[in-house]
């Protein structure tokens, strides 16, 4: 990985830039600057769609969600550029409301502000498209954009480890199609989606990811953003900031062998926009980016799981009731097979097993109903257990 600092404008494929500070909102315009993103798009007549990751309706503070005034701070250098034809659009993940995302995440006020209209794909019309010999059902708003702006969170993920600008995009699809997903198994239908639902440009959101969970509630500040315009790239840079390399995250060398980039990293430019100093980030006595280690203890909970195709939302909020759960009741969960004895996933529909989450275990011994069922409920599930 090759570090350099400079401040000329234009961006390769192969470049990364990070900014540190502490005002998301002028940090994405000075990357937007410094990669001269209004040459990139070109038309001022074209669409713009700015691709935040609002999984869930909780605030960006909590490491899930994406900051609005990242947004916020593309939409002015946007429109001080001459762009006038911008939208954000997203669909929260089965189970949540985008509309509910929308608001607590602090994107209605936004939209209210700035006169940019919000479109939530749960609710959009969509259509089947070929991505590469698979046939993937997109939502059509997605499609009509000239332009995407991808605005991830750098963070962890309870089942693909890493969720960065790749996985980002699978909130362009139906709730329906990324329930196949999970089916499919993820990874490779996750790759042939970036085939046809582009990147054009990426901010990554690195504030204060949940460097373990999808879901947040562990923010690890870090106090900076990048941005990249390869997705496989971005992606492997992203990997590596969690302590992991891009073999360990399939979607990543499916997406490479399909040519929607590189994931060598020994090839990529790091431009650094500012010092690691200047932020309120620790760093390393000669200011060298920080990187964020996954701490593990999502995996080390997953012995305590059956998974078969299940869909990130009843995933997630099974880790999280058991996230919440004091040793001496975990324990009770271990058995002799590193396999324990609750069970979740689309695999189990119409099969028998002692104990399962969701609708999909509904033939289980015992279950806890729902699509995804409450933490609330789900905990209390499992303590009666």
């Amino acid at each position: 990985m090759i570090l350099k600092n400079c401040y000329t404008c234009y961006m390769d494929l192969n470049e990364i830039m990070v900014v540190y500070g502490s005002d998301p909102s002028m940090m994405a315009q000075k990357l937007a600057e410094a990669a001269d993103l209004a040459s990139l798009i070109g038309d001022r007549n074209r669409l713009v769609g700015l691709k935040p990751n609002l999984v869930v309706s909780r605030p960006a503070s909590g490491g899930a969600t994406t900051h609005p005034e990242i947004a916020a701070g593309l939409i002015a250098y946007l429109k001080s550029s001459g762009f006038k034809n911008i939208v954000i659009l997203e669909g929260s993940w089965t189970g949540d409301s985008t509309v509910r995302a929308f608001a607590r995440c602090g994107y209605s006020k936004l939209s209210e502000e700035t006169g940019v209209k919000l479109i939530d794909t749960q609710t959009d019309t969509s259509g089947k498209h070929d991505c590469m010999g698979m046939e993937i059902e997109i939502c059509d708003s997605a499609l009509r954009v000239d332009f995407m702006i991808n605005i991830p969170v750098l963070k962890g993920h309870c089942q693909t480890l890493v969720t960065c600008a790749l996985k980002n995009t699978k909130g362009l699809i139906p709730d329906r199609e990324k329930r196949r997903f999970h089916i499919l198994g993820l990874h490779k239908p996750i790759a042939h989606l970036n085939a046809v639902v582009r990147s054009d440009f990426i901010v990554v959101d690195g504030i204060c990811g949940d460097p373990d969970f999808e879901e947040g509630g562990n923010p690890v500040y870090c106090g900076r953003l990048a941005a990249a315009r390869d997705p496989v790239l971005c992606d492997s840079w992203a990997a590596a900031q969690l302590g992991y390399n891009s073999a360990q995250i399939p979607y990543i060398g499916f997406a490479e062998e399909l040519g929607l980039g590189s994931a060598d990293l020994t090839k990529a430019v790091i431009r650094q926009l500012s010092s690691p100093k200047l932020s309120s980030v620790s760093s390393s006595a000669d200011g060298a980016e920080r990187k964020t280690a996954a701490s593990g203890k999502i995996r080390d909970l997953a012995i305590n799981v059956r998974e078969e195709n299940a869909c990130s939302s009843c995933y997630a909020v099974l880790v999280s009731a058991l996230l919440r759960m004091n040793r001496r009741e975990l324990e009770k969960f271990r058995d002799k097979g590193h396999v324990g004895p609750v069970s979740v996933g689309q695999g189990f529909r119409g099969k028998k097993g002692s104990a399962g989450i969701g609708f999909c275990t509904a033939s289980f011994a015992k279950n806890c109903p729902g699509c995804p069922p409450s933490g609330a409920e789900v905990l209390a599930f499992l303590r009666d257990l």
